[in-house]
């Protein structure tokens, strides 16, 4: 029963154990969890993560101004759910120098921009020197905009080029100013889908190391999971599980983004003649059980890019108190289908937000508040 005397109609008998300990503020089991995943009871399932989620932030929801840039798409990777990747020498290959990175930011300018979210591929020539002095001229040259870049994925690679552990890569970008790190490369921590999906990408126990590290030397980071291609519930719980436990120990991530898989023009799709994209009903579910799941986590992200705009506003009753940003321009997600817009303007993301009832809150890269919009009446709602 919550505060205001409600208690949901509840059609599945072993969600009331979990009602109980959410009203308790207690943690959740594996066992607990994966009854989440599979309850037919939805309403119940909403009800639970919106008690967590209002409990946490009211009806505040966040969202940043932020420009998206990949710096090259040039990549030798080779995981197979990407579309985004392309070898060296091919015509849509584009590798930016630090001088055309700056001319890019400076073309998409926008008052108030304070968050650039850079996540590119693994470029096999590119000298370790390129990425510090990027990030140090962005931040000479963009005052105030916050540098959000290299997945651990990324870092990873760095330490490779440079030959330096990924603690000293970490700690060198982050003098020349990186403030904090994306989410990405984390795909499905179990290794029987890592060998299928990215078997030359960052190993699981790496990528929370390296996690870890940036935690230790105060940055700030995201966790992600990419869902819907050919892992199952279990190997989804076990990814929030392991993160869990690693911000049990540092305390260091600021959200978790769930990212639907994206079924054009990448040969995991290609092999397994997949073409539907994830259901509104898995993305709700799944951001639910995130939310329910990860109680030391701050927000569970709904990322509109790849679940649209219009299921992002639905979701925020569903557990979600952060819509990502307007990223101005997308392109990892686009090359694989995406059919969303590139981009979101401030007002229409304020818009999204009030009309689902909620308050907008813009912030910055580290989720310092920097604009409370008003909430709009219900009468006034279109």
């Amino acid at each position: 029963m919550n505060a205001a005397g409600y208690t949901p109609t509840v059609r599945d008998e072993r969600l009331w154990p979990i009602l109980e300990k959410v009203e308790a503020g207690r943690r959740l089991s594996f066992e607990e969890g994966m009854v989440l995943y599979q309850t037919p009871d939805y309403p119940t399932l909403m009800w639970l993560a919106n008690r967590v989620r209002e409990r946490k932030h009211g009806h505040k929801t966040y969202f940043v101004h932020s420009l998206r840039l990949e710096f090259t798409n040039i990549c030798y990777v080779g995981c197979t759910f990407c579309a985004f990747a392309a070898k060296k020498g091919e015509a849509r290959a584009w590798d930016y120098s630090v001088e055309e990175v700056v001319a890019k930011v400076r073309e998409k300018w926008e008052p108030g921009l304070t968050e650039l979210h850079m996540s590119s591929g693994h470029h096999p020539t590119r000298p370790w020197s390129y990425y510090p002095e990027l990030v140090r001229t962005l931040n000479e040259t963009f005052p105030g905009l916050q540098v959000k870049a290299f997945t651990a994925a990324e870092i990873e690679h760095l330490s490779k080029i440079s030959k330096k552990p990924t603690l000293e890569v970490l700690r060198e970008l982050k003098e020349a100013g990186l403030k904090a790190l994306p989410g990405g490369g984390a795909e499905i921590f179990a290794e029987r889908v890592r060998k299928q999906i990215a078997k030359n990408k960052v190993k699981a126990e790496k990528w929370l190391q390296i996690h870890r590290e940036a935690h230790s030397l105060g940055l700030r980071t995201n966790a992600t999971m990419l869902y819907g291609h050919i892992e199952t519930l279990e190997e989804r719980l076990d990814h929030m599980d392991r993160l869990r436990r690693l911000q049990d120990e540092t305390g260091g991530f600021y959200s978790f983004i769930p990212l639907a898989f994206q079924p054009d023009a990448n040969a995991l799709a290609f092999n397994l003649g997949k073409t539907e994209f994830t259901t509104g009903l898995d993305d709700l579910r799944n951001l639910a059980v995130a939310r329910l799941y990860l109680d030391n986590f701050d927000h569970i992200k709904g990322y509109w890019v790849m679940i649209s705009s219009d299921l992002v506003q639905v979701s925020l009753d569903w557990g979600v108190s952060d819509i990502d940003g307007t990223l101005i321009e997308e392109h990892i997600a686009h090359a694989a289908g995406a059919t969303s817009p590139l981009g979101l303007s401030r007002q229409r993301l304020v818009q999204l937000i009030q009309a689902a009832g909620r308050v907008p809150v813009e912030r910055d890269a580290l989720y310092n508040e920097l604009r409370v919009y008003p909430a709009v009446p219900v009468g006034a709602r279109a």
